[in-house]
């Protein structure tokens, strides 16, 4: 009995005899040496995600999210201009070669969440403040989703990403109030200019 396994639909099975890889078996019943040989069940169908500066601690209509420690220091970035930004963001992605996810790299969704965050802190610190919390949120997510593709390319991990979505881009707490004001005086001052224009 202990040979026969069974796969599941959004699954592959690589297999491995005394560790070394043998073969890859596609979904439903197969077959397998027992004790010999392992099989590693690898989600290629489903869709997974990496949170970053969030957690979702319960999912559904309405969703309710967590933030700790942890993810503050993950989503606080360096701007351009040297301003400080809180950035949130998801990272969708695929398995899409089995043997390269479980064997090219070693804990893949580690180096991923660690490529992500390195490739985020890059693309805003080329930035100015004003950009990264305005008119620059999708030149930001379709740079990132294509630098993040690029390294995984390279790495050879066997992930392809599905979609980059930033969530959401705020000042810092502790300089919010101030930073809202600098933007109603900016807002104040247009309106002052057009109507002085105006009359």
């Amino acid at each position: 009995w202990t040979s026969i396994f069974q796969i599941s639909t959004e699954e592959v099975g690589v297999i491995t005899r005394f560790g070394r890889y043998v073969r890859q078996v596609e979904p439903g019943l197969n077959m397998k040496i027992p004790f010999a040989e392992v099989v590693f069940k690898v989600p290629v169908e489903r869709q997974q995600k990496l949170e970053f500066g969030f957690r979702t601690s319960s999912a559904g209509i309405d969703s309710e999210y967590s933030h700790s420690s942890t993810t503050k220091d993950e989503s606080l970035m360096l701007t351009g201009d040297l301003n400080l930004a809180e950035v949130e963001w998801v990272v969708q992605f695929r398995v899409d070669n089995a043997y390269n996810y479980l064997f090219k790299v070693r804990n893949p969704e580690n180096t991923l969440r660690d490529i992500s965050e390195a490739a985020m802190r890059q693309i805003v610190g080329d930035r100015t403040v004003n950009e990264v919390l305005t008119v620059g949120r999708t030149e930001i997510g379709s740079q990132l989703e294509e630098l993040i593709q690029a390294i995984c390319r390279e790495y050879s991990m066997g992930i392809k990403i599905e979609q980059v979505v930033l969530q959401d881009i705020n000042p810092p707490e502790p300089v919010k109030a101030a930073f809202n004001a600098v933007n109603e005086a900016q807002q104040e001052k247009e309106t002052l200019i057009n109507q002085a224009k105006s009359e």
